[in-house]
């Protein structure tokens, strides 16, 4: 049963009989709703049929289970239905999962039993400055402004649904200043590391050998590697790698493919053509190991350039931690497995390779994000490029002062 009642001028309560309650109590679901479009009220039959829609619609929500009651609703309530209709739909699973690393381990202790229409800005501004003190972390140090930052982008991004779904009227974080995030160093290896690196790669697996040497060497992302299907993006011919796709999560084997985030990642790059003969040798051994697998290929519609030997993807995080061990055992100095790309950038930087060039290599949306990353090393490069004018000048002795103009006086 369902009807509706007036309440204010312009207001009525839509009211839904659920069913019964514990106790014999009956359980009714209301909505309230506000009529702004005055030329709709003061047509009646126009006004009682969209009052009607609005009622049939919020029926349909009930008896669905769709419909989120805004009196009482707690944020540890609210979470779940945020997670349901639109997390899982609209954030890309890495995403969501360190979404819901921070939201059970700090949002949710905090804010669990609280009402959404009790939540105030100040609530907002106490919570980042309680997270912001020393002990936060496991080993008792202080949360990274980064981790700030995220937590109050979740937060912003849950009240917004909050609002967008009419459950709340404002948001409590939009006025509330986003925490600013540590700015990250980075310290690639320079020449003599990078040969370091490659004189010890010469002692490990064929496929890490590989891997290794193409992050060095045309700075995709690990995804990016991850996600190379021999057959559809290698060019042996042109030496050239077609950047389409990327691997984000794989579980137990199964690969989650995806495109790049903007068109500017999807790109072509350019393979050194000494690195493309060891290249033209991994893919022969990768055939190679295919056709002895016979049956116990697991690869399905994809035959990645990295892999397990049956075919089935790496986990995304494999790559990181063999390359985590393998820095470790010939103790050079540790950066991550990102850094290589930071690395190959950097090593492009120094040769006078123009940023415009790197820029597009990277898969960078515009070259601005180039030119803030890298804007030190590019700095350095130029003044290096500056220093090789001293050349000319260094056989050119200290001028005396002119004798024509020498009596002159300052105008």
């Amino acid at each position: 049963m369902a009807h509706r009642e007036k309440r204010g001028e312009n207001s009525w309560r839509l009211i839904v009989d659920a069913g019964e309650k514990e106790g014999g109590k009956r359980d009714r679901r209301y909505k309230t709703i506000k009529v702004e479009d005055q030329a709709l009220l003061r047509t009646t039959k126009k006004l009682e049929a969209y009052l009607d829609e609005e009622l049939i619609k919020f029926k349909i929500e009930v008896e669905a289970g769709e419909y989120i009651a805004p009196e009482k609703m707690t944020f540890g309530a609210f979470v779940p239905e945020w997670k349901e209709k639109y997390a899982v739909d609209q954030l890309a699973e890495k995403t969501l999962k360190a979404y819901e690393v921070n939201i059970e381990k700090h949002i949710l202790p905090a804010f669990k039993d609280r009402r959404l229409d009790q939540f105030k800005p100040l609530h907002i501004v106490s919570f980042l400055k309680e997270l912001s003190q020393p002990g936060k972390r496991k080993d008792g140090g202080t949360l990274s402004g980064g981790t700030l930052e995220m937590n109050h982008r979740i937060l912003k991004n849950i009240f917004s649904r909050a609002v967008e779904w009419k459950v709340i009227k404002s948001n409590p974080v939009a006025s509330v200043k986003k925490p600013k995030a540590d700015a990250k160093q980075i310290l690639p290896y320079d020449e003599k590391e990078v040969q370091q690196l490659l004189e010890a790669l010469n002692n490990e697996p064929f496929r890490w050998r590989m891997m290794i040497t193409l992050a060095l060497t045309t700075a995709l992302r690990r995804g990016e590697l991850l996600g190379l299907d021999i057959d559809k993006h290698i060019d042996l011919d042109r030496g050239i790698i077609d950047v389409q796709q990327s691997v984000s999560i794989s579980v137990k084997g199964q690969a989650h493919v995806k495109v790049p985030k903007t068109k500017k990642s999807k790109r072509k790059v350019s393979i050194p053509a000494s690195v493309l003969l060891e290249l033209r040798e991994y893919i022969k051994y990768k055939r190679l190991q295919r056709k002895d697998q016979g049956q116990l290929w697991r690869g399905g519609d994809h035959f990645f350039l990295f892999s397990h030997e049956n075919g089935l993807a790496f986990h995304q995080e494999r790559p990181y931690l063999w390359f985590r061990n393998f820095i470790q055992k010939n103790k050079f100095r540790y950066i991550r497995f990102h850094d290589l790309r930071h690395t190959s950038a950097t090593l492009l930087i120094n040769q006078g390779v123009h940023a415009k060039i790197i820029s597009e290599r990277l898969g960078h949306g515009n070259i601005n994000t180039t030119m803030n990353i890298y804007g030190h090393a590019l700095q350095s490069a130029d003044q290096a490029a500056a220093d090789k004018f001293d050349v000319f000048f260094k056989v050119r002795p200290q001028s005396a002062p002119n004798e024509e103009n020498s009596d002159q006086k300052p105008l």
